[in-house]
């Protein structure tokens, strides 16, 4: 928990206690950092606004180092530093002043993602593959033409949740529902940056895509064929 106010860290450390998990606290960002390489810390939260090296410069840090869970802490009326650390490779965000209980939930849902996510009806095959494209559930891996692909924890589990059911249209909705894994508060515009992000690491012109398709004002879909 990285904040610089330690009435905040510490009502959420007794929260995540409460709720059978261990916290750290970190007042700024090298702290944060020093705590994250001397224990195996499963997630981070991250308050944007914080003196010295600000949220985004340690996500950026984080992001160089470790693919741990991050969550932002952002204020409402910093919707561009928000959009900004979903691009930079955040999992979540949160908006103060907001909900312990809240909080909590977020975290067990980000720490759920590295299970993999079936659709309704069936099990999913822990290898997908398309043209092209090859999604390994079992190993978190994603290659395409045979060449690996890098993606945050979450961006993986939105690609999978898509190719769960190849040509169907997701609504954003659904796809909130599927990777983060409870009723969402915030805008659902964050899964559309990262579909971007997503677009980015796997087309090879993010402005004409043909892995993850748009049905305008519905959702997306996965356009890439299966092979059979």
């Amino acid at each position: 928990m990285v904040d610089d106010e330690p009435q905040i860290r510490q009502l959420v450390v007794r929260y995540l206690a409460a709720d059978g998990l261990r916290g750290y606290e970190a007042e700024d960002g090298a702290e944060a950092l020093r705590v994250v390489a001397e224990h195996s810390i499963d997630c981070v939260i991250l308050d944007i606004g914080l003196p010295g090296m600000d949220g985004l410069e340690v996500l950026r840090e984080l992001r160089h180092r470790t693919d741990v869970c991050v969550i932002l802490l952002t204020a409402r009326a910093e919707e561009v530093d928000r959009v900004v650390g979903l691009s930079v490779g955040a999992d979540d965000y949160v908006t103060k002043p907001f909900s312990p209980r809240e909080l909590v939930a977020r975290v067990r849902a980000v720490l759920r993602r590295g299970r993999a996510v079936a659709p309704s009806g069936g099990a999913v095959a822990d290898t997908l593959s398309f043209e092209q494209l090859t999604i390994d559930r079992s190993r978190h891996t994603v290659t395409r033409r045979g060449r690996p692909v890098e993606l945050t924890a979450l961006e993986f589990e939105l690609l999978a949740a898509l190719a769960s059911a190849p040509g169907r249209v997701f609504t954003r909705q659904q796809l909130l529902e599927r990777v983060w894994g409870y009723d969402f508060f915030g805008d659902e515009r964050v899964v559309d940056v990262h579909i971007r992000n997503i677009r980015r690491a796997l087309e090879d012109d993010a402005d004409d895509p043909t892995v993850i398709g748009t049905l305008r004002g519905v959702g997306y879909r996965l356009v890439a064929q299966p092979l059979r």
